[in-house]
């Protein structure tokens, strides 16, 4: 079945914690919908190895405003840019990992980014997934999405992945590093994880993929004729 993206503002936001399936998700249903995928938290991860390779801080708020007037980030077909150059695997790095959430958290980064992610979107059909796609955005997006999963399953999940990227780290250190995660992205002043006004909460722990967009296709399809 194939839905195309012609709803309302054009975009479809999938919101929710680390580990609750977002970015396969929404890479597949861009797909089956003949959209493109908006990645933001690959965004947000250009923004962190940029700054951290400047050795800036996150106490460093007024230096941050200064140097993201220097920066250019963008997504193109799969890959990540900063300044033209690709940094799709190097941000990824644990060093990443570690520090993204604290740099998404300040105002800088967040105003920069939000500019950025509205132009990227401007125009096109859109399946944008993140952590505050629906509630601060995109808020008038055709259809909203909020996938979450428990804590147990997202930890499985991201350990799986890590190790078959070779890093070598125990269960329980994920689960401790998402557990932290949530909290901090749950907690922030500025735009915290929460479920979007309208959006459709999906749980993804007992899910296959194919289930999970078979479910968001059906929410869809029944809003065809609106």
């Amino acid at each position: 079945m194939r839905i195309y993206c012609h709803y309302g503002s054009n975009v479809i936001t999938l919101d929710g914690p680390a580990g609750a399936g977002k970015s396969t998700i929404a890479r597949l249903l861009a797909d089956r919908l003949g959209c493109e995928y908006l990645d933001t938290g690959a965004l947000y991860r250009a923004v962190t190895l940029f700054l951290l390779t400047r050795s800036i801080g996150t106490t460093e708020e007024e230096k941050i405003s200064m140097a993201l007037k220097e920066c250019v980030v963008s997504l193109e077909g799969g890959k990540v840019f900063i300044d033209d150059r690709d940094v799709t695997q190097k941000i990824r790095s644990p060093e990443v990992d570690r520090a993204v959430s604290a740099y998404s958290a300040l105002s800088a980064v967040r105003d920069f980014l939000l500019e950025t992610q509205r132009r990227t979107a401007k125009g096109r059909k859109v399946v944008a997934e993140g952590r505050d796609m629906g509630s601060v955005v995109f808020p008038e997006a055709s259809f909203k999405f909020f996938l979450d999963a428990r804590v147990e399953v997202r930890a499985a999940r991201r350990w799986e992945e890590l190790k078959a990227r070779g890093e070598v780290i125990t269960f329980e250190e994920v689960k401790t590093q998402l557990s932290r995660r949530d909290e901090l992205d749950s907690g922030r002043e500025l735009s915290p994880l929460r479920v979007p006004e309208e959006a459709k909460v999906i749980d993804t722990s007992e899910k296959t993929v194919d289930e999970v967009i078979g479910e968001i296709l059906a929410v869809m399809a029944g809003r065809r004729s609106c």
